[in-house]
Protein backbone atom coordinates (compact mmCIF):
# COMPACT_ATOMS: atom_id res chain seq x y z
CA UNK A 1 0.00 0.00 0.00
CA UNK A 2 1.32 3.40 -0.99
CA UNK A 3 1.32 5.99 1.77
CA UNK A 4 -1.14 8.17 -0.16
CA UNK A 5 -3.59 5.23 -0.09
CA UNK A 6 -3.34 4.91 3.70
CA UNK A 7 -5.11 6.62 6.58
CA UNK A 8 -1.91 8.66 7.09
CA UNK A 9 -2.35 10.50 3.77
CA UNK A 10 -4.19 13.44 5.35
CA UNK A 11 -1.23 14.02 7.69
CA UNK A 12 1.38 14.52 4.93
CA UNK A 13 2.98 17.93 5.44
CA UNK A 14 5.26 18.00 2.40
CA UNK A 15 5.76 15.88 -0.71
CA UNK A 16 8.91 15.78 -2.85
CA UNK A 17 9.19 13.93 -6.14
CA UNK A 18 12.73 13.15 -7.32
CA UNK A 19 14.33 11.04 -10.01
CA UNK A 20 14.75 8.25 -7.42
CA UNK A 21 11.21 8.30 -6.09
CA UNK A 22 8.85 10.12 -3.73
CA UNK A 23 9.40 11.42 -0.21
CA UNK A 24 6.43 12.11 2.05
CA UNK A 25 7.17 14.23 5.11
CA UNK A 26 5.36 14.16 8.43
CA UNK A 27 6.27 15.88 11.71
CA UNK A 28 9.10 13.54 12.73
CA UNK A 29 8.97 10.83 10.06
CA UNK A 30 9.54 10.62 6.31
CA UNK A 31 8.24 7.82 4.11
CA UNK A 32 10.34 7.11 1.01
CA UNK A 33 8.91 5.19 -1.93
CA UNK A 34 11.70 4.59 -4.44
CA UNK A 35 10.88 4.04 -8.11
CA UNK A 36 10.90 0.65 -9.79
CA UNK A 37 14.41 -0.50 -10.75
CA UNK A 38 16.34 2.19 -8.85
CA UNK A 39 19.75 1.26 -7.44
CA UNK A 40 20.29 3.29 -4.25
CA UNK A 41 23.96 3.81 -3.41
CA UNK A 42 26.38 6.58 -2.42
CA UNK A 43 26.38 7.91 -6.00
CA UNK A 44 22.75 9.02 -5.70
CA UNK A 45 21.95 8.88 -1.96
CA UNK A 46 22.43 12.63 -1.58
CA UNK A 47 19.25 13.21 -3.62
CA UNK A 48 17.21 11.73 -0.78
CA UNK A 49 19.48 12.55 2.17
CA UNK A 50 19.75 16.25 1.22
CA UNK A 51 15.93 16.50 1.19
CA UNK A 52 15.75 14.82 4.61
CA UNK A 53 18.41 17.10 6.09
CA UNK A 54 16.77 20.17 4.58
CA UNK A 55 13.36 19.31 6.02
CA UNK A 56 14.37 18.06 9.47
CA UNK A 57 17.33 20.37 10.11
CA UNK A 58 20.47 19.70 12.09
CA UNK A 59 19.27 18.88 15.59
CA UNK A 60 15.88 17.14 15.73
CA UNK A 61 15.87 13.34 15.53
CA UNK A 62 13.71 11.85 12.80
CA UNK A 63 12.79 8.51 11.32
CA UNK A 64 12.64 7.18 7.78
CA UNK A 65 10.47 4.39 6.47
CA UNK A 66 11.34 2.73 3.19
CA UNK A 67 7.95 1.70 1.84
CA UNK A 68 8.92 -0.95 -0.73
CA UNK A 69 5.94 -0.60 -3.05
CA UNK A 70 8.35 -1.06 -5.99
CA UNK A 71 11.28 -3.37 -6.59
CA UNK A 72 14.69 -1.67 -6.22
CA UNK A 73 18.14 -2.40 -4.87
CA UNK A 74 20.16 -0.81 -2.08
CA UNK A 75 23.91 -1.05 -1.68
CA UNK A 76 23.94 -2.09 1.98
CA UNK A 77 27.74 -1.91 2.12
CA UNK A 78 27.27 1.90 2.04
CA UNK A 79 25.08 1.84 5.20
CA UNK A 80 27.72 3.47 7.45
CA UNK A 81 28.11 6.30 4.91
CA UNK A 82 24.32 6.83 4.72
CA UNK A 83 24.24 7.13 8.51
CA UNK A 84 27.14 9.59 8.49
CA UNK A 85 25.36 11.89 6.01
CA UNK A 86 21.97 11.64 7.73
CA UNK A 87 23.24 12.66 11.16
CA UNK A 88 19.85 13.06 12.87
CA UNK A 89 18.37 9.83 11.54
CA UNK A 90 17.34 8.12 14.74
CA UNK A 91 14.96 5.36 13.60
CA UNK A 92 14.52 3.40 10.38
CA UNK A 93 11.94 0.97 9.08
CA UNK A 94 11.33 -1.06 5.94
CA UNK A 95 7.94 -2.31 4.77
CA UNK A 96 7.91 -5.21 2.33
CA UNK A 97 4.67 -5.80 0.43
CA UNK A 98 5.49 -9.04 -1.35
CA UNK A 99 7.81 -11.98 -0.76
CA UNK A 100 10.81 -10.29 -2.43
CA UNK A 101 10.20 -7.03 -0.57
CA UNK A 102 9.91 -8.84 2.76
CA UNK A 103 13.12 -10.77 2.07
CA UNK A 104 14.94 -7.52 1.25
CA UNK A 105 13.57 -5.92 4.41
CA UNK A 106 14.93 -8.84 6.46
CA UNK A 107 18.33 -8.45 4.80
CA UNK A 108 18.33 -4.71 5.57
CA UNK A 109 17.42 -5.62 9.14
CA UNK A 110 20.69 -7.57 9.38
CA UNK A 111 22.65 -4.38 8.59
CA UNK A 112 20.94 -2.42 11.39
CA UNK A 113 22.50 -4.07 14.39
CA UNK A 114 20.53 -2.21 17.07
CA UNK A 115 16.87 -2.99 16.42
CA UNK A 116 14.28 -4.63 14.19
CA UNK A 117 13.59 -2.54 11.08
CA UNK A 118 11.43 -4.84 8.95
CA UNK A 119 7.67 -4.41 9.25
CA UNK A 120 4.67 -6.10 7.65
CA UNK A 121 2.68 -2.94 6.93
CA UNK A 122 2.92 0.85 6.83
CA UNK A 123 0.84 1.29 10.00
CA UNK A 124 3.13 -0.90 12.10
CA UNK A 125 6.21 0.82 10.66
CA UNK A 126 5.03 4.38 11.28
CA UNK A 127 3.83 3.63 14.81
CA UNK A 128 7.07 1.88 15.80
CA UNK A 129 9.43 4.36 14.16
CA UNK A 130 7.55 7.34 15.62
CA UNK A 131 7.56 5.77 19.10
CA UNK A 132 11.34 5.20 18.88
CA UNK A 133 11.82 8.89 18.06
CA UNK A 134 9.39 10.02 20.74
CA UNK A 135 11.24 7.97 23.38
CA UNK A 136 14.57 9.52 22.36
CA UNK A 137 16.13 11.87 24.89
CA UNK A 138 16.75 14.20 21.93
CA UNK A 139 13.03 14.54 21.11
CA UNK A 140 11.21 17.82 21.63
CA UNK A 141 7.81 19.02 20.46
CA UNK A 142 9.29 22.04 18.62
Amino acid sequence: MKIIESDFSNQIIKFVESQLGNIFFFNHVAVVELNEGVHFDMNNASIIIDELNSYFGNSQPYGVIANRVNSYSVNLIDTPQYKEKAKNLYAYGVVGHDLAGKMNAEIENDFCVSEKVDYDNIYEAINNVYNKIKSSSLFSLN
